[in-house]
């Protein structure tokens, strides 16, 4: 496996580097390149110990996703709570009789995706000593093909901006690599949920993260009390 430049052996290991650079490239293909290029080619033996220990390491500053565990384990754990909202969100869908042809292709596409994210979040989660967190109950608004579609859009645009918006607290390397290749699919969902909704594919130059607690208020509404 060949050895990471310096400058990227530096992003690696130097939290403050990858937030400058994050906040610079703005979760573009750039943040995206980087990711892989650390997860392919890793660093040298003093910045390479990904896992357990950097999971669970408590950040410097609030991610907002303390109530989901400390550190990493708290994003991972916070990201697989979406995940399992939108495989939900995806499986009611496609079950609601509201959906058909390629619309209803679709829906299990991508619930079938968002299901494979679950399944690889937690078994990073695990690999890094971590407990998953437990499958929230949730129930949607499937009264009409158009309010899927919207409804879809709205949780495929929240999900990427949820990633983008824990890129920057990000300690651990694999964590970060799969956030941020998670990010890019939520983000190709999102610009095919807005072109079936008639809304711009891309509506900005640069996309904007979303925090913590601005997710959770918007999901809110779906969890079953």
């Amino acid at each position: 496996m060949p050895e990471a430049p310096d400058a990227v052996r530096e992003l690696a290991s130097d939290p403050t580097s990858r937030k400058r650079f994050l906040r610079q490239a703005g979760g573009t293909g750039v943040a995206a390149s980087l990711a892989a290029v650390i997860a392919a080619c890793g660093g040298n033996d003093d910045s390479s110990s990904s896992g357990a220990k950097s999971a669970s390491t408590p950040m410097a500053s609030s991610s907002g996703t303390e109530q989901f565990g400390k550190g990493d384990l708290g994003i991972a754990n916070y990201a697989l709570t979406l995940e399992y909202l939108e495989s939900e969100f995806y499986a009611q869908a496609a079950d609601s009789g509201m959906l058909k042809g390629k619309l209803l292709d679709t829906a299990k596409r991508f619930g079938a995706e968002e299901m494979a994210h679950v399944e690889a979040l937690t078994a990073l989660i695990e690999k890094a000593g971590g407990k998953p967190a437990t499958k929230p109950k949730a129930t949607f608004p499937l009264e009409s093909q158009s309010a899927i579609l919207e409804l879809a859009a709205t949780v495929e645009n929240l999900g990427a901006d949820a990633y983008l918006g824990q890129a920057p607290n990000i300690q651990d390397k694999e964590i970060l690599a799969a956030a941020l290749s998670i990010h890019s699919v939520e983000a190709r969902h999102a610009a095919v949920l807005n072109l079936a909704t008639k809304a711009s594919p891309a509506p900005r130059a640069f996309a904007k993260g979303a925090s913590a607690a601005e997710v959770l208020k918007a999901v809110k509404p779906f969890l079953a009390t």
